[in-house]
């Protein structure tokens, strides 16, 4: 087995924007993510780095040119289903929740308390890409806390 890299988060999902400008800003509006770097020429978004807490996502602009995009999808290709979607840790999933719908964020599973622990809800962003946010850390249970 080989070893993680010593950093602040060994896993960041990345996303591929048909306008991912837009995207970055709603992200930042809907969500509460913070732009800790974006490289674009004009309306093309080459990398983009959102934070949210010590969590990441990556962005980019669609190209299904490009090697990587070869191998990707955007939902609207796939009839909105996924494959993988990001879990984003929150302190007040109440507060998360009335802040993604009033930015107009399709909520798929309602707000809920989980059967697990935590409390949560499912949501689609601006083009499609499912996302869970709650209060469940597992972090926090695998090492005995709430």
């Amino acid at each position: 087995m080989t070893a993680p890299a010593d950093t602040v988060s060994t896993v960041i999902p990345c996303l591929r924007y048909r306008d991912a400008h837009a995207a970055i800003a709603w992200l930042q509006r809907a969500f509460g993510f913070h732009a800790q770097a974006v490289y674009a020429d004009g309306d093309v978004v080459h990398h983009a780095q959102l934070v949210y807490g010590h969590g990441m996502v990556m962005l980019g602009s669609v190209d299904n040119a490009s090697e990587w995009g070869r191998y990707s999808a955007h939902p609207d290709e796939v009839g909105g289903r996924q494959t993988q979607s990001a879990c984003v840790i929150v302190a007040d999933p109440d507060a998360h929740y009335a802040r993604a719908v009033a930015a107009g964020a399709q909520v798929v599973i309602d707000i809920a308390d989980q059967a697990y622990g935590g409390r949560g809800y499912a949501c689609r962003d601006l083009e499609g890409y499912l996302w869970w946010f709650g209060s469940y850390d597992p972090w926090r249970a695998a090492a005995g806390g709430a």
